[in-house]
């Protein structure tokens, strides 16, 4: 299954957040030791996938250049030591520390510094610097292979770490861990008491402003599955919804008995539909559809409650035909309730490339009620996954008119004065010029 984007499902939380509790610290540092920053927390450009990463930390078949990031909150000399992991042949490599761009791409004049060091084989390490940090804030510290001056192309060196020193290493944040996935982001959208288990209808529309491979932008998510769009390729863009069993297994379909899987019960033109697991198991549709960047998505989730079932369905508007279409509809066992839990999410679901930048906007929210009354929610609350605890502090949320943004990745600060970055924070959106869906315009199953 190709959507890891489910990672951040409600009853997934509390195990994700103890699993970062048991990593690796990526706490400031003030007490003068050199930092080591693994070498495969790095990312690759241009090919993401051009590297080796090895269980000990290290590197090795790496081409193009790495990347690693840091928050600087000290300005000063940085003292970078690169620890080669075994021998290699003799070589150069460049390496380049420069202040990060903010979201709008401009970065500090004169802020971008670079050196050369030469290995000639059989050493452990190289020493580059001082590095001068003119400012706090995020930075890149970039590696390059210089070519042989003879035109001819030597090997890269397998490479164990960074060790930080020097004034500006100190109380200085790197994500020192192996995921490096940008942080999930969550939107939470608490409903009027009177209506909180009577929701029938679940509408969202989302506008994304980032389009990233290996993005997930979920628009109606609840306490039993979720439903949005996702990058896959870069020619393949899904929309994706899935329905969680009941039970407790996290890994194998095959494991989960017959009483607790959920029933496919219809499925529109061209949906694909099967099984989930890794991440919960569950029933799984998606739709290749080619969504384009900036588009206004609309989703639709209906449930139907009938003794210890509830059945869920997922629509999406199709502006092309100017209709409702189904997406999928699954029958959910030891349910029976209606959708409670309601959120949104933008989430980073390959660690490849988890250094760029993911905005999305989420609008025009709104629940209908068994008794056909239409309730909008202009409030929801801001969180993030354990990995954004210590990790990967570069993930907000914010309102921007009558919407609300998700952002993650990028190893920068949000300047939007709306934003939040700690967690159960809560935002209130001005009031939609757009309204909901219709009653009369609102899809029925095929019979």
């Amino acid at each position: 299954m190709t959507i890891v984007g489910a990672m951040i499902m409600l009853p997934l939380l509390l195990c994700c957040v103890a699993l970062n509790a048991q990593l690796s610290s990526a706490d400031l540092r003030d007490d003068g030791a050199p930092l080591s920053i693994p070498a495969r927390t790095a990312f690759a450009e241009p090919d993401p996938h051009a590297m080796r990463r090895h269980e000990d930390g290290s590197v090795s078949h790496w081409s193009g250049s790495l990347h690693w990031f840091g928050d600087f909150a000290n300005t000063g000399s940085l003292e970078v030591r690169l620890q080669l992991a075994g021998d290699g042949p003799p070589c150069a490599l460049r390496l380049s520390v420069a202040a990060q761009p903010d979201e709008t791409g401009a970065a500090p004049a004169g802020s971008s510094q670079s050196l050369v060091a030469r290995s000639e084989g059989g050493g452990d390490e190289l020493a580059f610097g001082p590095f001068e940090i003119a400012s706090p804030g995020y930075h890149r510290l970039t590696l390059t292979l210089v070519a042989d001056e003879g035109g001819g192309d030597s090997p890269a060196p397998a490479i164990r770490a960074l060790a930080l020193g020097g004034a500006a290493a100190e109380r200085c944040h790197f994500s020192l861990v192996e995921r490096r996935n940008a942080a999930s982001v969550h939107l939470g959208y608490p409903v009027p008491p009177t209506a909180s288990d009577d929701v029938e209808w679940f509408y969202c529309e989302v506008t994304p402003k980032t389009d990233p491979l290996w993005s997930y932008y979920e628009a109606t998510g609840w306490h039993r599955g979720y439903f949005g769009c996702q990058v896959n390729s870069p020619t393949e863009r899904r929309l994706i919804f899935s329905v969680w069993d009941a039970g407790d297994e996290a890994i194998s379909r095959s494991k989960v008995a017959a009483e607790n899987r959920v029933q496919l019960m219809a499925k529109g033109e061209g949906v694909d539909a099967g099984d989930f697991g890794n991440e919960g198991t569950g029933g799984h549709s998606h739709l290749v559809y080619d969504w384009e960047l900036g588009d206004t998505l609309r989703f639709l989730l209906h449930a139907e409650a009938e003794g210890t079932f509830t059945t869920y369905s997922g629509w999406f508007w199709f502006p092309e035909r100017e209709e409702w279409g189904l997406i999928a509809s699954f029958r959910a066992p030891r349910d029976g309730q209606l959708p409670h839990g309601l959120y949104s999410f933008n989430e980073n679901f390959s660690g490849a490339n988890g250094q760029l930048r993911r905005v999305c906007e989420f609008h025009n929210q709104w629940v209908r009620t068994t008794a056909g009354e239409w309730l909008a929610l202009e409030e929801a609350r801001f969180t993030h996954d354990g990995h954004g605890k210590q990790q990967r502090l570069d993930r907000s949320a914010g309102v921007r008119g009558d919407r609300f943004y998700l952002a993650n990745g990028g190893f920068v600060d949000d300047s939007d004065p709306s934003a939040v970055t700690v967690a159960y924070e809560t935002l209130k959106r001005g009031a939609s010029a757009q309204s909901h869906p219709s009653d009369q315009e609102l899809p029925v199953l095929p019979h």
